[in-house]
């Protein structure tokens, strides 16, 4: 199977892809968006930044492609400042040929839950639920102009949660392409239970004066998916996994 990149980018609602390896370079793409709507986007900006005024306008990457063929994945990402990619989002997506592409680890307990994240107040996306993660950045570029996606999701979670991967976790990844997103999400099975690792992460969070994650919350089921504070991303992965 082959998908091209108008494919996984533009084709409406949200579709799951099982993924054995994914990977990621730098390209240059002339945004015209964001050229056409640049007052509207530093207006945006400001109005941001005086309910969060932590927000720091640094270089993000964003999907201008994305191909998939025999279980792999290949995205290409380019160079926006994060004001550009704030307003994207927020506005919802509103050019069809790029995406806001992410990697995430999903914990998955010893007793069958999911443990998720509320972000933080001082953050830009204060009172959402979803799993430890963060857009990619320079500090993900390597030499060879990849950008590790794989990487920069361990260190997202390790720095959110102050949790390890178990030693020998499988890498499989799952993706989920929907509004406006690639959200690249590698499920990965822990051999405590729910509450521990919420223990761990509370313990964590205490040694941090600005944590990103105001607590931590744990699913066992459909009947806990929160439509309102849950990106779509995340009700879809959750109401795949509690089918039943």
């Amino acid at each position: 199977m082959s998908i091209e990149a108008a494919d996984i980018l533009s084709a409406p609602g949200f579709a799951r892809i099982a993924l054995g390896r994914i990977t990621a370079r730098l390209v240059s793409h002339d945004w015209a968006w964001a050229r056409d709507h640049a007052e509207a986007i530093e207006r945006h900006w400001q109005r941001r930044r005086a309910r969060t005024p932590g927000l720091f306008d640094g270089p993000v990457y964003l999907a201008s492609g994305c191909r998939v063929a025999d279980a792999a994945c290949e995205a290409e990402l380019f160079e926006v400042r994060y004001s550009r990619f704030l307003a994207f989002r927020d506005a919802g997506g509103p050019d069809a040929g790029v995406a806001n592409a992410f990697a995430a680890i999903v914990p998955h307990s010893a007793d069958g839950a999911v443990v998720l994240g509320v972000m933080g107040p001082h953050t830009a996306n204060a009172g959402q639920i979803y799993f430890p993660c963060g857009t990619p950045d320079p500090g993900d570029l390597r030499a060879d102009g990849t950008i590790d996606l794989p990487g920069s999701a361990v260190r997202e979670f390790h720095e959110e949660t102050g949790l390890s991967l178990p030693e020998g976790a499988a890498e499989e990844w799952v993706l989920l392409r929907g509004d406006g997103q690639l959200a690249f999400l590698r499920p990965v099975r822990f051999d405590r239970d729910a509450a521990d690792l919420k223990a761990r992460i509370e313990v964590h969070r205490g040694h941090d004066d600005a944590p990103e994650l105001a607590r931590s919350v744990v699913v066992r089921s459909r009947a806990e998916i929160d439509p309102s504070r849950m990106p779509g991303f995340v009700q879809a992965y959750l109401a795949s996994v509690f089918a039943a």
